[in-house]
């Protein structure tokens, strides 16, 4: 006889779900009150003049299935996102946190209804979308001496591929404030983000104060789908490779991400030739 899976606290009730989410905001303040971590928080208007990374995508993603409507509001709160987070200074020694530079997404603060995921489903919710700007923002910090200290990933197959495949082009998640993207300045020297809007592109750059004398590259590897009983996956290895600018030697090669999503678009839409 199968025993039956007890549901969670959460699963009981929307009420439940609710308290169990102010539970955990609440326990997110006071492991933040209670740290000894610095956190970036000074802005510098200046530019820092050494440019470590760059990345652009679309705001706007048009494609079968995917709410125009929701797509617009996105792009809405990231401007309104990327406001509160350009030309931040990472001072030696200090974290950046997505939310405690944002903030709170409220509709008071304009923010809209886009896209967000509950229980690996996607559905209207305020200040959706911001998922796609801390991705910007970790694809940059890859690129980087700078290390990574949270990052929680979601599908990276949430709408079919626009063109060429770009590893990580999707798949950081974030939700205020227990689910947060962080990264921590480990060298000895400051760093600056950039993110802005322009039409229907976002933008983002990562600046020092001195050149770095790395390289560094993203590359996937056996990237393919799967069918796993009724559902497909998107499966791939992601990996980061530093290379030494001076002689363009690959100096370390590190798995990033063992990638094994579940897809969220229409199977009709997946490519064919990449079903294994």
């Amino acid at each position: 006889m199968t025993q039956k899976k007890r549901r969670l606290f959460c699963e009981l009730h929307p009420v439940c779900y609710k308290i169990s989410l102010q539970k955990e905001i609440g326990k997110r303040y006071l492991k933040d009150f209670l740290s000894d971590e610095k956190f970036a928080k000074e802005k510098q208007e200046t530019l820092l003049p050494n440019v470590v990374a760059q990345c652009s995508s679309n705001l706007i993603k048009r494609a079968p299935g995917v709410e125009l409507r929701l797509q617009e509001n996105k792009a809405v709160n990231i401007n309104l996102s990327c406001k509160q987070i350009n030309k931040i200074i990472i001072h030696p020694g200090e974290i950046f946190s997505f939310w405690r530079t944002v903030g709170k997404p409220t509709r008071r603060k304009g923010y809209k209804d886009g896209r967000v995921i509950i229980k690996n489903k996607l559905i209207p919710g305020l200040g959706g979308g911001l998922c796609n700007l801390a991705n910007t923002i970790h694809r940059m910090i890859l690129n980087s001496p700078l290390t990574v200290t949270e990052i929680h990933h979601h599908s990276d197959a949430l709408a079919p591929d626009e063109g060429k495949r770009v590893p990580f082009s999707a798949g950081t998640s974030i939700s205020y404030n227990y689910i947060d993207f962080r990264f921590k300045n480990t060298t000895d020297q400051n760093f600056q983000l950039m993110v802005w809007c322009e039409g229907e592109k976002l933008y983002g750059e990562l600046r020092s104060e001195k050149e770095i004398p790395y390289a560094y590259r993203l590359i996937e590897e056996n990237h393919h789908f799967h069918k796993e009983d009724e559902k497909y996956f998107r499966v791939s290895k992601i990996y980061r490779e530093v290379i030494d600018k001076s002689n363009d030697e690959v100096i370390a090669k590190e798995l990033i991400w063992d990638n094994h999503s579940e897809v969220m678009f229409d199977y009709d839409l997946i490519p064919k030739d990449l079903i294994r």
